[in-house]
């Protein structure tokens, strides 16, 4: 297995984790282990979509952790 895919399935299987958690009621979409599993796993698909040069992906999962990561700020309380 080389490295890209060794990347890739690292993240899509951290969003899987935090898709199941959430489907079988054990984590909410509201909560920040959710958040956090959405913000690394995407993230880390990103890079490994960027590495083997496939756009489309890197759109997807890119946008997918920005906007966890919004979700993530807007739940962080201002000091």
């Amino acid at each position: 297995m080389d490295f890209s895919t060794i990347i890739g399935s690292t993240g899509v299987t951290l969003l899987l984790i935090a898709f199941f958690l959430n489907l079988f009621k054990i984590i909410s979409s509201e909560s920040k282990t959710y958040i956090l599993l959405n913000i690394i796993g995407a993230g880390i698909s990103c890079y490994a979509s960027s590495l083997i040069h496939y756009m489309p992906f890197v759109i997807l999962e890119g946008t997918w952790c920005l906007v966890a990561i919004i979700a993530f700020v807007k739940k962080t309380p201002a000091h």
